[in-house]
């Protein structure tokens, strides 16, 4: 069969509705505790006032996640409390060096009263180092990249006891007991394969243009 420009372009509108962009943050999980999972969308309205973090705004069990800048080069070596080991198991503090590219995400327990918590949060690339002092966390704040308003920013940090770890390739552990202000860390991962794909809408779209301008083309006089 011979493509024409409108038969490209219907092909290629059927292609875009098959597309499912995938979340940067992939899923979670809590596995010792009373909450669950949620991957936030920005902005969001779970928190009280709307689209805050860092000052009792959530105030329940659930283990939270949301995605900030996305693929960034650093221009300065940045320090990290975890960094990947050949990405297959955290080693410790470290440097990830200027020119790196990082997607960054925002990962935090913020309970009525004080409350622990075990759990996990999977992303879609391969995860370089987790943040999680608050100078690092300071330090790194210019990957944000949200409309999210980040309230108290000196007193994160996590407490005596709390972990969390990189667990093979896409997934960091928690086990974490937090009260006021909560706990949050920062994960970085390698560029995000799908920080980029536009939603099928916009692919739609640009199909109905091309399609549109294939069937000007076809009905365009010729000029000789």
């Amino acid at each position: 069969m011979k493509l024409t420009g409108t038969n490209t372009a219907a092909l290629f509108v059927l292609y875009a509705v098959a597309i499912t962009a995938n979340a940067t943050i992939i899923s979670g999980d809590v596995t010792s505790g009373n909450g669950t999972f949620i991957k936030l969308g920005i902005p969001f309205t779970e928190s009280d006032p709307d689209n805050t973090v860092g000052n009792d705004t959530f105030q329940n069990p659930n283990l939270y996640g949301f995605d900030e800048g996305q693929n960034i080069v650093i221009s300065v070596d940045l320090d990290v409390d975890n960094i990947a080991d050949g990405f297959g198991g955290g080693i410790g503090a470290g440097i990830l060096p200027s020119g790196t590219v990082v997607a960054s995400h925002y990962v935090f327990f913020d309970p009525a009263g004080s409350s622990s918590q075990e759990g996990f949060v999977t992303f879609d690339s391969d995860v370089l180092a987790i943040v999680s002092s608050t100078g690092n966390l300071a330090a790194s704040d210019f990957l944000i990249n949200t409309g999210v308003n980040y309230l108290n920013p000196s007193a994160r940090g996590l407490e005596a006891g709390d972990v969390v770890s990189i667990a093979g390739l896409q997934r960091v552990n928690v086990d974490w007991t937090a009260s006021t202000p909560g706990d949050f860390i920062r994960v970085l991962t390698k560029f995000s394969p799908s920080a980029d794909v536009p939603e099928p809408s916009v692919f739609a779209l640009v199909s109905v243009g091309l399609a549109c301008f294939g069937f000007a083309r076809k009905r365009r006089p010729d000029i000789r």
